[in-house]
């Protein structure tokens, strides 16, 4: 279900990038053109793929079924790359616009672009924009899909050819009930944390990026902070009352070779790796820094609880993935 929602944003994004090509087609290579089309079929092919045979267990034509997941998986990590790359460069460029003149601006394109007609690539009528800033909207969906189809094929080419032993599983199947108590509050309450996040969001971005006070800025990042510490503090408290519950709850821990499980836990540490360096780096860069106000104090309490609060919920994450069913 995750996959099918990410590769209909990523659909969306190339229907996007086919729109902003096609409105200066003369000035630009084909390629350009005939990438998102590849790339959306691409994506149709392999989500359908994904769904109907995710979770088979292979045990015919071995290597040749290992080779085609392998290259289906590296294919997901280029496309990832050159998404994040992408992206990078269009704020990268959306940065030097705003802080240098239009001359300069205009000629460092010249000197990075192969075609001197800069001027007739120019994205100059409203539903060109319109395209341009919808695709790029778009692509940290199309990032999450790469990297969700690469974790999928992954299990399955560590599944093919895998044994299981039906007899020593107990499938447990979840009986999920909308309005029992615990299960209503639970969704309720993060909701409420979710609309109220892209709320603040929107007007965080809104307030620095429209207003030159300094003033409003400096409001803006203290709201910013004070609600992601609350939220911070909420999720770690939760974590370690969860772990507290497990030392209470009397189940067997399952210590059998799991390739999905495996493979949770390493993306989680790994992920988890990339906010411990910006905590740790943003940390360094606070206490280094002079002088220190609300905002240096707010940034710090906040670099700090996102360290506890990776650290409890990996714990708890890790314990609830090893633990039998009751």
């Amino acid at each position: 279900g995750g996959l099918i929602l990410f590769a209909i944003f990523s659909l969306v994004m190339d229907v996007f990038k086919i729109g902003y090509y096609s409105s200066f087609y003369s000035c630009l290579s084909a390629i350009k053109i005939i990438y998102p089309i590849v790339q959306a079929i691409f994506v149709v092919v392999q989500t359908y793929f994904l769904w109907v045979s995710a979770k088979d267990c292979i045990h015919v034509h071995l290597n040749v079924t290992r080779c085609g997941l392998m290259l289906t998986l590296t294919t997901n990590l280029a496309v990832w790359m050159s998404a994040v790359t992408d992206e990078s460069v269009h704020k990268a460029h959306s940065k030097l616009k705003k802080n240098m003149t239009e001359e300069i601006f205009r000629w460092l394109l010249k000197v990075g672009m192969r075609s001197s007609s800069v001027e007739e690539c120019n994205c100059n009528s409203q539903i060109c924009q319109i395209f341009k800033n919808g695709y790029f909207w778009l692509y940290p969906f199309n990032i999450e899909y790469s990297l969700f189809a690469s974790a999928m094929v992954y299990v399955m080419w560590k599944n093919v050819g895998r044994f299981i032993d039906h007899h020593s599983h107990h499938i447990q199947r979840l009986k999920f009930r909308l309005f029992r108590r615990t299960f209503f509050v639970g969704i309720m309450l993060g909701l409420i944390i979710l609309v109220s996040g892209l709320g603040v969001l929107i007007l965080y971005e809104v307030q620095v990026n429209s207003s030159t006070e300094s003033s409003k800025k400096s409001q803006a990042l203290t709201m910013y902070y004070i609600f992601n510490i609350v939220c911070l503090s909420l999720m770690s408290l939760v974590c370690i009352g969860g772990s507290v519950i497990y030392r209470f709850d009397k189940r067997d821990m399952d210590r059998h070779k799991n390739p999905t499980r495996t493979l949770d836990v390493a993306l989680l540490m790994g992920a988890a790796l990339g906010q411990y360096a910006i905590s740790y780096y943003s940390i360094v860069a606070i206490v280094a820094s002079t002088p220190r106000d609300t905002i240096s104090a707010l940034n710090l309490s906040y670099a700090l609880l996102m360290i506890a609060q990776h650290t409890f919920q990996n714990i708890f994450i890790i314990e609830g993935l090893h633990r039998q069913p009751p």
